[in-house]
């Protein structure tokens, strides 16, 4: 069920010079600070036009992006605020189908004949029960529910490659690959993992997906091509008492990010997804034990940064191979972050929060050098194996390959400086 009806009221920024809006979601005062007014996850639309997070009790809010955006030049477009009351609370959402990064812009897939003219934008949701539930977003409408799952769906991802495949993961071990162009009736299950999968995501070349594990410590590769395992990164050798949380590719697919935590630290390696070696580690270390998880982590979309969610902090950002922080925003025990995603075209992070709410931030914006842009377009097609294979000086070889990290910062631990300012 939709609704335009509002439910959210946009705050004034804090003194926190990073922070652009907060948006707080209206409640009864007999649902505050109860157990299921989480947001669990945001998206914004592949075009940047549209936002969404899950407010909590089983509601999703869907807004147009800027907040201040008009309607459509042509008049057709609806750009209302909308909710859909998805029956379960909602754990995961997404929007698709989304192009290729090289598309100059997006183009929605028609679904079928008879929405013949309408772009279609698809939103995801995947609920407490199991169920995901598909809509289009411009009309309000639920398309139809993918059955299978067992457990909660905790990730959804669409491919960067404009097709209507979704990759769902879930508490009941296993991840699933549907196509939406047959209603999720053609789906392939890929199972290995032997606790809860907590986060999922996709090369930007989409030939393979990448899980972790919650609590059997795996972070496993898998190919979109032919639907079997790779290989487990951490080698099954893997004995430290630790909680993964989340796992992102970097735009050109080159690296994989993931992040775990323990009861006195968090860390971040950076993987090579081709050869399983571990390229850097960055880690924080505290003294109160169990008080600061980390939740999210994503790459900005040029691939520079790495945003980082923990519970004493709001936000970070990080410059792999940097031993301090590009930006971080103040201490705040009650910070209570869980998920975060960049605007596609960069310059803003949405991060959702435990009671619900959803933050604004600005974050650096910087111009690639023309090394790593030359790098980026490279490593989208080509691998690790690939690149070694070719007649290059040693320095290049290990720069293509981001090998260049210094060894003194390989494994360097979270800043404890000044809070950023601007």
């Amino acid at each position: 069920m939709c609704s335009t009806e509002s439910n959210t009221e946009p705050q004034p920024t804090s003194s926190d010079p990073a922070l652009l809006l907060e948006l707080k979601t209206r409640r009864p005062p007999s649902l505050l600070d109860l157990a299921g007014c989480e947001t669990w996850s945001v998206d914004f639309s592949p075009d940047g036009d549209w936002f969404a997070w899950s407010m909590g009790h089983g509601i999703v809010w869907v807004v147009a992006w800027p907040l201040d955006s008009e309607e459509g030049q042509d008049g057709e477009t609806d750009r209302a605020d909308k909710s859909f009351s998805c029956g379960h609370p909602v754990w995961a959402l997404a929007f698709g189908p989304r192009p290729p990064r090289s598309a100059a812009a997006a183009h929605p897939t028609k679904l079928s004949k008879g929405q013949k003219g309408k772009s279609t934008l698809l939103l995801a949701t995947g609920l407490e029960n199991g169920v995901i539930k598909v809509w289009n977003v411009l009309t309000g409408n639920a398309v139809f529910d993918l059955h299978g799952h067992e457990g909660v769906v905790r990730n959804l991802v669409f491919p960067q490659n404009g097709s209507l495949t979704l990759i769902s993961s879930s508490r009941d071990k296993t991840l699933r690959i549907w196509d939406l162009a047959h209603k999720g009736k053609k789906v392939q299950v890929l199972s290995g993992h032997k606790d809860w999968i907590s986060c999922c995501s996709v090369s930007s070349d989409c030939s393979m997906i990448a899980s972790v594990g919650r609590f059997d410590r795996m972070v496993c590769l898998w190919s979109l091509r032919s639907y079997t395992f790779i290989r487990n990164l951490t080698g099954g050798t893997n004995k430290k008492l630790c909680l993964l949380s989340s796992c992102d590719f970097s735009p050109d697919g080159a690296v994989l990010a993931t992040a775990a935590f323990s009861g006195c630290s968090w860390w971040i390696d950076l993987w090579d997804p081709y050869t399983a070696e571990k390229l850097a580690t960055l880690a924080d270390y505290f003294e109160d034990y169990g008080q600061n998880q980390i939740s999210a982590i994503q790459f900005s979309p040029d691939g520079l940064y790495l945003a980082i969610v923990t519970d004493d902090r709001a936000l970070r950002i990080w410059e792999p191979g940097e031993r301090h922080m590009t930006m971080q925003t103040k201490r705040d025990q009650d910070s209570s972050g869980l998920c975060c995603n960049y605007l596609p075209q960069g310059g803003v992070i949405a991060t959702g929060t435990r009671d619900g709410h959803v933050r604004f931030w600005r974050t650096p914006r910087t111009v690639p050098s023309l090394c790593h842009l030359c790098r980026s377009i490279m490593r989208h097609s080509v691998s690790t194996h690939q690149i070694e294979a070719l007649p290059l000086p040693k320095r290049i070889l290990e720069y293509l390959t981001y090998r260049n990290i210094p060894e003194r910062l390989k494994t360097c631990c979270s800043s404890d400086e000044e809070d950023w300012e601007s």
